[in-house]
């Protein structure tokens, strides 16, 4: 068993994958997509994601049924151990479920305060925010490779957003807005890499992220974003490939990337079990008599 903090400390790096699925039956998002008829995958693009956004409700909500029925005081404390572990752990299992890094070194945004003049006429986050959140992830995300994983690299990497010789360059960003965000609210920003640097769709000049721009208040992502990105010559002015140490640690970064995703769907899978469990000592049984209290 990995232990927990490797994936939430600097350590994360020395960790190998040793978790095995054996379920895949909560990544489906409905009843409905679990009965359509399979897609051409020649034809259908694979989705970024396919765990239900709202999990950690549904969740909360399944637990609480079962507390409402009436736990015998076993299954009680197992409910609270399994509820902490969700309000500890939610971030990680959100984001580092679909393989987003989510510790210091790592996350771009951290409970940034959303301001009461982000808000439009209709007292929503206006929409022309979210690309700022990214943005500015997206820049602490490099910076990161210079400050915490590559300090070799410093200075070139704090080159990348500047305009001084080799620098990035945002192409195209495309922003999936899933929920209005409102003040008060926090933002929480990931950054992650789509494609292994050594699988041909990486770009010769360039690289494609994808942020995860998540609701502290809801606890699920309020928008998905997909970038982009350009490798520039400022010098030369014209596109580059990937320096070497760029590429090198992007490789890295790719293997923690599924390390985390295969860790934290185990967890996902796990806690499924455990709740389920409760489920089926509780309520959802043949004989099953709702505890309706006692009128002593």
């Amino acid at each position: 068993m990995i232990p927990l903090q490797a994936f939430r400390g600097r350590s994360l790096a020395v960790i190998s994958a040793q978790c095995s699925l054996r379920s895949t039956r909560l990544f489906s998002v409905s009843t409905a997509s679990q009965n359509a008829p399979a897609s051409d995958p020649r034809t259908t693009p694979k989705k970024p994601h396919g765990i239900d956004p709202r999990w950690l409700t549904m969740t909360k909500r399944r637990i609480g049924r079962c507390m409402m029925f009436g736990l015998k005081p076993l299954q009680i404390q197992e409910a609270g151990e399994v509820l902490q572990q969700i309000a500890n752990d939610w971030r990680e299992l959100v984001a580092g479920s679909e393989g987003y890094l989510t510790d210091e070194t790592r996350r771009g945004l951290f409970q940034q305060k959303v301001a009461w003049g982000e808000m439009d006429s209709i007292g929503h986050v206006n929409n022309v925010t979210y690309p700022r959140y990214a943005e500015t992830a997206r820049v602490y995300y490099t910076r990161n490779f210079a400050m915490h994983i590559d300090p070799a690299h410093k200075r070139e990497w704090l080159n990348l957003v500047s305009s001084k010789g080799i620098g990035l360059i945002l192409r195209s960003i495309t922003i999936d807005y899933k929920f209005p965000m409102t003040y008060p609210d926090k933002v929480t920003v990931y950054h992650k890499l789509v494609h292994d640097p050594t699988s041909p769709k990486t770009p010769h000049h360039g690289f494609y992220l994808q942020a995860m721009i998540i609701s502290e208040a809801r606890q699920r992502p309020a928008a998905r974003v997909h970038e982009d990105i350009v490798m520039y010559d400022y010098k030369a002015n014209k596109k580059t490939e990937l320096p070497p140490f760029v590429f090198e640690q992007f490789k890295a970064t790719w293997k923690l990337q599924e390390q985390a995703k295969e860790f934290w769907q185990q967890r996902i899978l796990d806690i499924e079990t455990r709740v389920r469990t409760l489920e089926t000592e509780s309520w959802d049984r043949e004989d099953a008599v709702e505890d309706t209290g006692s009128a002593k």
